[in-house]
Order: C-alpha cells, then structure tokens, then sequence
C-alpha cells in the first residue's frame, strides 16, 4: 500500500493544502485541471499537472475516467479527493482500487453507508448514537410520509435522504403546508442527487451545529479530536466555524467523541471523518450525518490539536497506525475560521464572478486560498476564495486576530462577503448566542450606507491620486499652488450612489465639502484621515472608463469619477474632458457653454510657478460645460471644460 506520487483530483485551496503537505513529507504531486484552471495556483504548486477537460466540472474534475487516465500517464500510486467533487463517491474509491490506485480516504462501503441519510440514521440507532425523532423508512409513499410527519409533529424538516449542502430540504411550521414542501422536496432532490426519496425529522428552531473530528486506522484505533462549532450557516451553508464550540464543557466533550467514535465504528471507517451533530438549549445532541472526507473547516482542530490532519489521512492510507492514542490528544486555545466568498450579501448572497484585480492577506494568520491576483472567478465551481484561520489564547483573542485580519485583506475586482464576515465577528450575537438562527435574528447583512464622510475619503483618494498623475505630467508642479486656495470638484459614484463633493486645498491641508459638510482630509501612503479618524485603504483602476475599485477599512467600494471619464463613454459619453495639468490661478477663460470649438483651441490658460500653461480642446465639438473662471485657483486634474464631441468625431475614436 506505500506509495510515491499523490495525484489531488481537485482544485482551489483545498488542492494546494493537500500539495503543500505532500510537498513536505517528500511525495512526488500530480495536479489536475480544467481548460479554465490552466494557470491556477494549485497547477503551477504541483511537480507535474494534466489537463482533464473544459471549465463544466461534469466533463473534468467530475470526470472519473479522466482523473483516472492522468493517473496513469503520470504514474501517480495515490489519489487524495480533497472535499466535493468526487470525494464522497463510492463509485470513484471502487475505480481507484480496481486501478490498483490508493484512495486516501475510507473505503466504498463505508462512504455509501452514510451517504444515504436514512440507511445511515438507521445504522446510529442500531449503535446507540442519540437520533432526533423522525421516519427513515425505505416506504416513500406520500400518504405515510404525511401521516409520519403528522405523528412527529411540527416543526418538522423534510431532506432529501441521498443529499446534502441545503438541497431537497424543506423547513414546515404548519401542518397544511407539509404536502407542498413533500413534493418541492422530491422535485429538488430529484434533480441534485438523482433519487427523489425524503427523511423526516423533528425540527430544532435554535440549534448549534457542533461536529466532531474523528481520525480512524486499519489496526481498530478511532479517535475523537475534539469538536468544531459550526452554527453560523447561510442557506444552510457554513460561515464562521470555530474550535471548540463555546458552549461545550469537558463532560458534553467525551459524551458527543464517544458518540461519534460509536458511529465510525458502526462502518468499519479508515481514515478522516466529520460526524455532524445538532445540539439543542438543554445540552441534547442528535446526529445529523456523517461526512465521509475532509472538511472544509478541518483548519481549526489542526491549530488547535497541533495535528496536520492531511499528513494523518496519508499515513493511515498507506496502513501505518496512527501515532497517537486518545490521551495524546489535548485541545488548546481556540481558532476561528471564516470562509471568504466572492459572494454579495445584500443581494441574498447571489455568488458573483470576475477576476480578481487585487489580492492581499496578511501573513500573520493562516490562510488556505487557491486565487491570486488575476485568477478569475467562473460560475462553474464553488465561490470560496480562501478561508482565513486565526488561532489565539482564547475565543476573544482569536476573534480579535480575524477581525484584525479580515480589516487589512485586500481583495478587488468582485464582490465578496469581506465586510458581512467583519460585521458577524463584531455582533453582540456572536459573542453571546450564536446559533444556526444567528443570521436571520442578528438583521445581517445590514444595509449599506455611504455617509458623507465615506465619500470625503473616497474624494480625498482620488484627489491624492490625481496629484500623483499630474507630478508625473509636470515634475514638480502638481503640489504647486499660489495665494489662496485650490479647488476641485468631484462627482463620484459609490455603488451606484452618487455624490458632490468640492476639494479645497491650500497650505493648511485639505478641506473637502459633501453636502454642505466640511471634512479635513489628509491622504499619507495607504491611510486616509477624516476628521482625526485613520483608514487604511487599497485602491486599483478598474476595467472600465472612471472605475476604480476601492478597500476602505472593513468595506470594499466601486467608485466610478464620473468628471474624470470621456464624454463619449459608455461610463458617461471618447474625449473632451479637459483637466488641469497641475496646481495653479486661472489668467484666462476661452471657453463658454453652447461654444463650438476645433480640437487644439486654447480654452483655459494657467499661471503657475510664474510660467503660463495652455489647456487646448483635444476634439472637435460644443463645450458643455465650464468649471474655470479668471482668478480661481484650481487643483491638480480639477475639471476645467467638458466638451461633447461632434457626432462625426465619436464616430473616428
């Protein structure tokens, strides 16, 4: 059973994890990859890489014919699943022995007795593991699934038995709606899992979702490596996970390992396992299901455990015992775990694609991502782009370090979640009463507002950044200014919400006014100050004419500078947007509204450092509108005129 070269038939973070660690222990890695995952990281991490087909997961990473052959070719002995795909597929352990190739995970029998949920159920109950009140029966008539449901009384939950990840699942408060959501339930688990039969199980309203990690050999050793807290769901998606759960004691701790040790060994299991439970307000556990692979959230347990669970999984599937018994096992501090979307939470968390423009995690956290800067986010697979792991003396500290973190994370170019995980940390909930309710009763994701001191900041930035254009226009010039002061004028976009704000610099500082509201500014490298408080902030052009996406503190922003983009643009209408060059007094003014003008006209001219400077019409057209008059001081890249170009001259650019 030893082997040599690991072949990881998956992608994004999960295939670099598992590369890293074989990497480590002196394994020769495979990668695999779709045609739209040519240049993922996980390819360019690996010794060899085989491309298995197009972007669609069914013609690649789903394709166990495929996966299979890039074995061969590249001599790979083992194969480790990661999570999703085929990790939980009885079908592709079976291929891979009928290959003589290592499946690192447990063995098709074990994977296809706790994928149907209710065999599985079946089988905890003949093992003493504590199950919610419910129906698991092989009889899916309608008739019996009501009057079942009935008995069990609501609130009941309807699931699919042969799935999983929140499909075929109903939620049914009233009796009179049971009928409708049997039948949705069929319908949806029909078409994810091809197999329309349902479980029934009494409902908890406010449970915690608390799983334990189990880790099993082939010598008849399992162990429980404490427990994770995964009660932050999403559609019944995981968010926020942590480790251990805060409101497990040591007792409840070796009652639930007990439990799910009881359950692995219900099916001879090897290898690494989730068993998932559901707690209630009075300490009661009940099992949910078992996770046949590695788990998203597996992070936790190893900063806390000390273990590196991949390491464990390689070990064991090459038939060494595992190296530790149940008293090695210790738990100490705490992590917390957030899975980082590209994602947007005020449109009910709709996952959102496109290519990651800018990327930047600090590096005093663990962080396990599969992106970078110029990945591109493709709605064929799953929208995680990286989990963040912060570990610390206890839950407070290990809190604070995420938020900390999640604060200084640069990622732009999309929308993701970033601002949504800062707010659940920082929830008086979160502290307090986080269960699997948290979301709906907590009123996140709340509604964004743009206050206008956001948009003094965003101002400030571009007006700093049109400093740096103009100094590098006119060496030495772009901070010049005379007497008095220089003004500049803003209308800018924030998420779609515009805003008016007029820049006033001169040699005390910076003033900007948005509605009618005076903020100091001041702009030094990545931080900007509004009114004596500091932000840190990230900002990259984007693709579009004025579009510029922006990190500013915990919120990312799509600010387009709609004086600053050409008339003829789709953002705003080619050319004909004239701007000072530099800082300087208007001497002359050329140009008025309703003009015709010819391209090199002389429209404004500037004094500045005693020399005289002409802004000249760069189209053919008719000035639209005129922001100069004689004796103004203006900013650097202020807006002096906006001509629009004549029809002839938008048709030539």
């Amino acid at each position: 059973m030893r082997f040599s070269t690991l072949l990881v038939a998956n992608r994004g973070e999960i295939a670099v994890r598992v590369i890293r660690t074989a990497r480590a222990l002196g394994y020769r890695t495979v990668a695999v990859h779709s045609d739209a995952d040519a240049d993922a990281p996980h390819v360019h991490l690996a010794d060899q890489a085989v491309a298995i087909g197009p972007a669609p997961a069914t013609e690649s990473y789903l394709s166990i014919e495929r996966i299979l052959n890039a074995a061969g070719a590249t001599g790979a002995d083992a194969i480790h699943p990661g999570y999703g795909f085929l990790a939980e597929n009885a079908a592709f352990a079976e291929a891979c022995s009928a290959a003589d190739v290592v499946f690192v995970g447990p063995s098709a029998d074990a994977i296809r007795a706790m994928g149907d949920k209710a065999a599985a159920k079946r089988l905890m109950a003949a093992a003493g593991v504590p199950l919610l009140p419910g129906y698991q029966g092989e009889d899916q008539d309608t008739a019996l699934l009501l009057a079942e449901a009935t008995e069990i009384g609501v609130p009941v939950m309807v699931k699919a038995a042969a799935g999983g990840g929140g499909k075929g699942m109903r939620l049914v408060a009233d009796p009179a709606e049971l009928p409708d959501a049997i039948e949705a339930a069929r319908r949806e688990a029909l078409g994810a899992f091809g197999s329309d039969d349902l479980i029934l199980e009494r409902a908890l309203l406010r449970p915690r979702h608390v799983e334990i990690q189990v880790m099993a050999d082939e010598h008849g050793t399992t162990l429980w490596l404490g427990e994770r807290d995964c009660s932050i769901q999403r559609r019944h998606q995981k968010v926020v996970e942590e480790a251990p759960s805060p409101v497990v004691d040591e007792e409840l701790r070796h009652r639930m390992g007990s439990a799910a040790v009881a359950a692995a060994e219900a099916v001879d299991y090897v290898g690494a396992g989730t068993v998932e439970f559901l707690l209630d307000e009075n300490g009661e556990f009940f099992f949910l299901e078992m996770n046949t692979r590695l788990q998203v959230e597996h992070p936790e347990t190893e900063l806390v455990t000390g273990l590196d669970l991949v390491e464990l999984q390689l070990d064991v599937a090459q038939g060494r015992p595992l190296p530790l018994s149940q008293e090695d096992v210790r738990i100490d501090g705490h992590a917390i775990e957030v899975r980082l979307y590209a994602e947007d939470p005020a449109n009910e968390f709709l996952p959102a694609t496109g290519t990651v423009a800018a990327w930047d995690v600090p590096d005093d956290i663990r962080t396990d991502t599969g992106v970078r800067a110029g990945s591109v986010v493709t709605a064929n697979y799953d929208p995680m782009l990286a989990k963040l792991i912060a570990g610390g003396r206890d839950r407070e500290h290990a809190r604070r370090r995420l938020v900390r973190a999640l604060a200084d994370t640069t990622v732009l170019g999309l929308r993701t979640n970033r601002s949504f995980l800062i707010d659940v940390l920082e929830h008086e909930l979160f502290a307090t009463d986080a269960t699997t309710a948290f979301i709906a009763e907590s009123g996140l994701p709340s509604e964004t507002v743009i206050d206008p001191a956001d948009a003094a900041a965003v101002a400030g930035i571009l007006h700093a950044r049109s400093l740096e254009a103009a100094d590098q226009r006119s060496p030495g010039l772009a901070g010049w200014h005379s007497t008095g002061l220089a003004t500049s004028r803003f209308e800018i976009a924030i998420n779609g919400e515009r805003h008016s704000a007029l820049v006033s610099h001169g040699r005390g500082g910076t003033v900007i006014s948005v509605d009618e509201l005076d903020h100091r500014v001041a702009v030094v490298g990545d931080i900007v100050e509004v009114d004596g408080t500091d932000r840190s902030f990230a900002i990259i052009q984007g693709t579009e004419p004025g579009l510029h996406h922006l990190r500013l503190g915990a919120r990312d922003l799509d600010v387009v500078d709609l004086l600053r983009i050409p008339v003829g643009s789709d953002a705003a209408g080619g050319e004909g947007v004239l701007v000072a060059p530099m800082h300087g007094a208007v001497t002359k003014v050329a140009a008025e509204v309703g003009q015709a003008v010819t391209r090199g006209d002389k429209l404004v001219i500037l004094e500045a450092m005693k020399m005289e400077h002409s802004i000249a019409a760069d189209v053919d057209g008719t000035v639209v509108e005129v922001n100069a008059t004689v004796g103004q001081q203006v900013a650097a890249d202020a807006v002096l005129v906006v001509i629009e170009p004549d029809e002839s001259e938008s048709d030539d650019e």
